[in-house]
């Protein structure tokens, strides 16, 4: 009886060995990608959970889950907080400064990547620059600006620097998602007689809208949020934003933790809610930038 030899493919076992070296590391990553979410998460998952507890559960802790849960924590910080009072300021100054920031950047960013002028290379790459610039170090300069100014504690003296400060990212992000725009759809416009300004508005910005909710999101979530320049240049509690609204909750000598997570679950709903509304076109906008 004749005996058949089966000859192994050359590489094979090659072959074997690389396909299980990569899904090892997939299996690796993936479990420490799994361990950075858990640990990026618990903070806002601990703060969910104590506005749900009372002041002994908060303070004994070990333990996630409310034993005892209760909706008097959120009732209670919602009437000492003045909800909307402060919301009504925080709404008006983040709306006023994302339609600046859109109006002003959008410009900006068609007429870096449209036009054609002397130096826009060079200034282009100066707003880009300013990107590396912290924003601690301009703070002292901008409350001696708005003091001499006189609209130091007002909130258009909140909104003026917080548009200022979105210029690099925003003229980044719209100059990205304009070049993305055929060129010929511009020469077509113009030979039907449209005027620059047409052309910008009815050519390029319909186009880029993923990019411009991008940028009014990159804006109104840190404005919503901001904390420091919002101390430093507001002293009258009628003019007070949500999270300085929220400092108020902790100006007592025994600060109640379950009333301060219920603050903050307050504040960021909004945020969240605004966020996963657009999130799509925020995905969008951020590979259209890239893109171009």
């Amino acid at each position: 009886m004749t005996s058949i030899s089966v000859k192994a493919r050359p590489g094979a076992s090659d072959d074997t060995r690389a396909r299980t070296r990569r899904r090892i590391a997939r299996v690796v990553v993936g479990v420490l990608l799994a361990l950075y979410g858990l640990v990026s998460v618990y903070p806002f998952l601990w703060m969910v959970s104590a506005a749900f507890k009372d002041q002994i559960e908060v303070v004994r802790g070990g333990h996630l889950i409310p034993r005892n849960p209760t909706f008097d924590t959120l009732v209670d910080t919602w009437n000492e907080l003045h909800f909307f009072d402060f919301f009504l300021n925080s709404l008006l100054v983040t709306l006023y400064t994302v339609v600046l920031t859109l109006v002003i950047y959008a410009a900006a960013g068609y007429a870096f990547a449209v036009l054609r002028f002397p130096g826009r290379g060079l200034l282009q790459k100066l707003f880009v620059s300013l990107l590396f610039v912290p924003g601690i170090t301009v703070m002292l300069p901008i409350v001696l600006l708005e003091d001499r100014m006189g609209i130091l504690g007002t909130h258009f003296g909140l909104v003026l620097p917080f548009v200022n400060g979105g210029a690099p990212l925003s003229i980044l992000l719209m100059t990205g998602a304009f070049l993305a725009v055929p060129l010929e759809l511009r020469d077509s416009a113009r030979v039907d007689g449209a005027s620059e300004l047409r052309i910008f508005t009815s050519v390029y910005l319909p186009l880029a809208r993923p990019a411009l909710i991008t940028v009014g999101l990159l804006t109104a979530i840190p404005t919503w949020n901001e904390f420091l320049l919002t101390r430093v240049s507001l002293n009258d509690p009628s003019t007070y934003t949500l999270p300085l609204g929220l400092q108020t909750l902790s100006a007592e000598n025994v600060p109640h933790y379950n009333n301060l997570m219920a603050g903050a679950l307050i504040v960021v709903i909004p945020v969240i809610i605004l966020f996963l509304s657009l999130q799509r076109y925020f995905v969008n906008g951020l590979v259209g930038a890239v893109k171009g």
